[in-house]
């Protein structure tokens, strides 16, 4: 029988924050109720989230082993989340995370360093507007449409 040794190692890493974010977590916590729902491992995103939602906004979290893997990707099934579809958005920059839903999604632009961007900002009225919706498909065809 031999003897097994794990070594904990911490690492300091540094996130930077999306220009508005704060801003954008707040209001979007006041109009619907928000889930996160993250590909990421929980060991990393978790720590993460604690830092970015500092009021509250999430009122559950969801990682990859809440995902189906799907065709090589981690895909956000959101019948799991228990909620009326008709009234359940997803946000997201991959549209292969939500490609079981896509009549759900509100797709956003993937963000690196960008200190200028101001997608947040101008998604803000969007979901104000999709917050009166009775149904959201409705309400995101017409946003679509031409």
């Amino acid at each position: 029988m031999g003897t097994k040794w794990t070594q904990q190692r911490k690492k300091r890493v540094y996130v930077l924050k999306r220009p508005y974010v704060d801003e954008f977590l707040q209001r979007m916590g006041e109009l619907f109720e928000c889930i996160l729902f993250t590909a990421s491992l929980a060991k990393y995103a978790d720590p993460v989230t604690d830092l970015l939602d500092q009021c509250g906004v999430f009122r559950a979290r969801l990682f990859r082993e809440s995902c189906v893997f799907h065709q090589g990707c981690y895909v956000k099934d959101l019948s799991l989340l228990g909620r009326e579809l008709h009234k359940t958005l997803i946000l997201d920059n991959s549209p292969a995370s939500y490609i079981f839903h896509p009549e759900n999604a509100v797709p956003v632009v993937s963000w690196f360093d960008d200190v200028e961007d101001a997608e947040l900002l101008h998604l803000l009225p969007v979901f104000e507007d999709l917050s009166q919706a009775e149904d959201v498909y409705t309400r995101l065809g017409e946003l679509r449409a031409p």
